[in-house]
């Protein structure tokens, strides 16, 4: 049995974290399912404008798309659907096998709404609509503007993948957006079955203070910070609050780790796929990641659980100066940062394209 198969075994959901079209059109996505077990797939902007500039898979679509007086933003969702779509048609299986547990895929809302909580559950519901899939969560950040707009959408009966999550305490603020949402639900005699996951990035933090720890401490923290995220996320589900929710018929939205490609290249190409094996969490991953854990992943020790370690080696970084807490700020105000760049690229991108196969006479 392949490493990959032994850890979704274990009880983790493995998903991949990319979308093509040559992924769908070559059959790759579905040789993952079968011989990888994955159960999954995310998307973001950055992925997206690689996959439209790598060549002309969507070079049809962009140019219809422009013939017909669509604006880059409009271009880009009708593309990302329509890919997202067959994605999610793949899943369609195991999303009904597991009865909606797993089996998803994810759109992200324009980050150039992050700061703005109506526009944000506005474009999360009309994305979610034009999904047509049961299978499709729809991504915002978790930032202090995006909070409310998750309650809200989950109190809608959207799915929602929270994304942008770096620390324990901004795990948990997600938690209670969503737990609002559910309880709201309840309140007003809705079904309370609303899917989420609650998506934590891991590697980032270790290349924030790269060069900046000693080598004893070098890719520890981004472990660290994560152990004691799924800490909390344990404790929360052995919660009366969440037992009464469960007695209703709810269910657990579920903590997912991102960014789980190793950065050095120095470090094990796996070191965060095999510290992070816990079950019912869900680790997606680029191809490279899943390819390398394929081949020579160990699914181990339980290193997830390790909380004692983890405060230690939080009390460690504190120590020469890292102060997790205000880092984890940074990490998410750089990530939002990060994801707006990324969508005005992949709008310049479609832009550009556009105009280059309208003057070909496309």
């Amino acid at each position: 049995m392949k490493p990959t198969q032994q850890l979704h075994e274990f009880g983790q959901s493995l998903w991949v974290d990319n979308i093509t079209r040559n992924l769908l059109d070559s059959g790759t996505l579905e040789r993952y399912i079968a011989e990888d077990s994955i159960t999954g797939l995310t998307s973001n902007p950055t992925i997206f404008d690689k996959a439209i500039g790598a060549g002309a898979d969507y070079d049809d679509d962009i140019a219809a798309g422009k013939r017909a007086g669509k604006k880059d933003e409009e271009v880009f969702f009708a593309l990302a659907l329509a890919d997202l779509r067959r994605a999610a048609d793949l899943f369609a299986p195991i999303h009904a096998r597991t009865d909606g547990v797993d089996g998803w895929v994810s759109l992200e809302v324009s980050p150039l709404l992050a700061r703005d909580t109506d526009a944000t559950v506005e474009q999360a519901k009309a994305l979610h609509a034009r999904s047509a899939r049961p299978n499709i969560f729809i991504k915002i950040p978790g930032t202090d503007e995006g909070l409310p707009a998750i309650e809200e959408c989950i109190f809608a009966g959207v799915p929602i993948n929270v994304t942008l999550l770096f620390s324990a305490g901004q795990y948990q603020k997600a938690a209670e957006a969503y737990l609002r949402g559910i309880e709201r639900r309840v309140a007003a005699g809705l079904n309370p079955v609303v899917p989420s996951v609650a998506s934590l990035f891991v590697s980032r933090w270790d290349k924030a203070v790269d060069g900046r720890v000693p080598g004893h401490l070098e890719d520890r923290l981004g472990i660290a910070v994560s152990t004691l995220a799924y800490k909390a996320y344990r404790t929360l589900l052995d919660s009366p609050r969440w037992g009464r929710l469960a007695n209703e018929g709810a269910r657990p939205q579920r903590l997912l780790w991102a960014s789980t490609s190793t950065k050095n290249p120095d470090a094990p190409d796996i070191l965060y796929v095999q510290a992070l094996a816990a079950p019912f969490t869900v680790n997606t991953m680029p191809e490279a990641t899943l390819s390398a854990f394929g081949d020579h992943g160990v699914v181990g020790d339980l290193a997830a659980a390790k909380a004692g370690a983890a405060k230690q080696a939080l009390a460690s970084f504190a120590e020469v100066g890292i102060d997790h807490d205000e880092l984890a700020g940074q990490l998410q105000r750089e990530g939002t940062e990060s994801f707006d760049a990324s969508w005005r690229n992949l709008l310049a991108s479609i832009g550009g394209k556009g105009d280059k196969l309208a003057a070909s006479g496309q």
